[in-house]
């Protein structure tokens, strides 16, 4: 339903009070996450002010941006004084962000460890709340040639084809494949399913010569690896 001019627009308010004007007098650093995302929308609703609003929807995501920036349209929809082109606006703003803070990770070209695939990965699969499944394709010095996507999944598991994983590192002239998928429940601990694989996966690379390096299961807040573990 279209509101109008019911809405609380921030010209509307106390011009001390206005986050637009208050960036241009002091910086940006000066504002809330709230008085930020106000700006996004730039109107509330018929009770709430912007900020009132803004306030309201990361109160639902106990104040926490790496929350925020997994919700959805479908989820900003439900905030009254929300609708398509702002919650657009919010995951916009917060995709950007995070590419700014994972921009560094993705100049990596040699994998010298586990933590490298990480930091390269990371970018491709956090605040996913779905299972994707990657791999990295190396040549002999360990040196990226590509990375590929296999498959995407449910909340709790994705289907990687082993026929499709070696199929492309065989179009690559891959040397050695490093399998990578995310868990979007945090738990970082490789399931009964994700070790059958993996030892499915490294017994065909041995026969074909194109070796499993590692294994890495990632999260918003960490990873886990085979080989670090001892399981490769």
């Amino acid at each position: 339903m279209n509101q109008g001019n019911n809405k609380i627009t921030i010209k509307d308010w106390a011009e001390e009070d206005r986050p637009r004007e208050k960036l241009q007098l002091h910086g940006r650093r000066v504002l809330s996450d709230a008085e930020l995302i106000a700006i996004l929308i730039g109107s509330g609703n018929k009770t709430e002010t912007a900020v009132e609003l803004s306030k309201r929807i990361l109160n639902q995501y106990n104040n926490d941006l790496d929350l925020l920036s997994k919700a959805s349209i479908e989820d900003f929809l439900h905030f009254n004084g929300i609708g398509e082109a702002k919650a657009i606006s919010i995951i916009a703003a917060l995709e950007l962000g995070r590419r700014k803070k994972n921009i560094n990770h993705t100049n990596i070209t040699t994998i010298q460890s586990s933590h490298d695939v990480y930091l390269y990965l990371l970018p491709y699969l956090i605040d996913l709340q779905h299972e994707e499944f990657w791999i990295l394709l190396l040549d002999r010095g360990n040196r990226i040639k590509s990375k590929e996507l296999i498959s995407k999944g449910g909340v709790s598991q994705t289907i990687a084809d082993p026929k499709i994983i070696f199929k492309t590192a065989l179009q690559k002239n891959a040397c050695s494949i490093i399998l990578a998928h995310n868990h979007p429940s945090g738990n970082l601990q490789p399931s009964p399913a994700d070790l059958n694989l993996t030892r499915q996966l490294q017994a065909a690379g041995n026969l074909l010569e194109i070796f499993i390096m590692d294994h890495i299961i990632l999260t918003d807040k960490g990873y886990f690896s085979f080989k670090d573990d001892g399981i490769l």
